[in-house]
């Protein structure tokens, strides 16, 4: 029988994942990648700021006033591998104060304490008033600033929450993409998501079927005269009981029983 793969649960939609002034193409498609691996679907761009790379020679422009009419670079979408999806239903504003219209929480990702009296957090800190305020229909921002400058005082006071991931005090520097993926797998994890789908399935050898399985290495030892200087009925009673407490499966039972088979096989033909 196959296990079901669980549901994610419905209230993650609630919780967007916006990029502010994002400069390098390659890392917008990596933030999708790294939040569809962990339930999350919703992004949000603010004013993109592409810079040229050598996939993406001449970047596409951003026009503040018509901002849905941008299109993301094709390396974008390779970055994100299959999460082309999340990059296609995209967001795509002019002002953080646009993107975070509708939320009732909103965290601004930084490792700089800046003049703001809010608290910093951890994630794991964090996560939790954040699933609570998602599973009760709020919508929840996650917000990360532009990979060489982070975000500006500006944008951290438009924010309710400050996080921030700790790390290596002598060096941290974390890419834009890991940090997404470090928040959003925070996330996933507390959301206590069952893994019984990824787990091998269960099939315990019966006492009946361990002990034909001694029985036939039983006689393959007497057949190479493994007994002649040892107890055969002592020694058996304990593989008896070390397969019995080693919560032996039916496959295991067949691997040896098959080797044992192939053993006698080649015995017998020996010259």
């Amino acid at each position: 029988m196959t296990l079901s793969k669980p549901s994610l649960p419905a209230y993650l939609d609630n919780i967007h994942i916006v990029l502010t002034r994002t400069s390098h193409p390659a890392n917008i498609g990596s933030a999708a990648r790294a939040m569809k691996t962990m339930g999350l679907h919703k992004l949000t761009l603010v004013a993109p700021n592409l810079m040229a790379t050598p996939m993406t020679e001449t970047p596409p422009p951003f026009d503040p006033q018509q901002p849905q009419s941008f299109t993301l670079p094709e390396e974008s979408f390779i970055l994100a591998s299959g999460a082309a999806d999340v990059l296609e239903n995209a967001r795509i504003v002019a002002t953080l104060e646009e993107a975070l219209a509708d939320t009732t929480l909103s965290c601004a990702l930084t490792s700089r304490r800046r003049e703001i009296t809010a608290p910093l957090q951890t994630p794991r800190q964090l996560v939790p008033e954040l699933l609570q305020a998602a599973a009760r229909g709020e919508q929840v921002a996650l917000v990360f600033g532009n990979e060489t400058f982070g975000m500006s005082i500006e944008e951290v006071q438009a924010c309710n929450r400050l996080m921030t991931i700790n790390g290596n005090p002598d060096y941290f520097s974390l890419n834009l993409a890991q940090a997404v993926q470090v928040v959003c797998y925070e996330l996933f994890s507390q959301t206590d998501m069952p893994m019984t789908h990824l787990q091998q399935e269960d099939h315990a050898a019966t006492h009946t079927q361990i002990k034909g399985m001694i029985d036939h290495m039983e006689s393959l030892m007497h057949d190479v005269d493994f007994f002649r200087r040892r107890n055969s009925v002592r020694l058996m009673r304990r593989m008896q009981s070390l397969f019995g407490r080693a919560n032996t499966q039916t496959e295991d039972i067949d691997i040896l029983r098959g080797f044992f088979n192939t053993l006698k096989q080649n015995l017998k033909d020996k010259p």
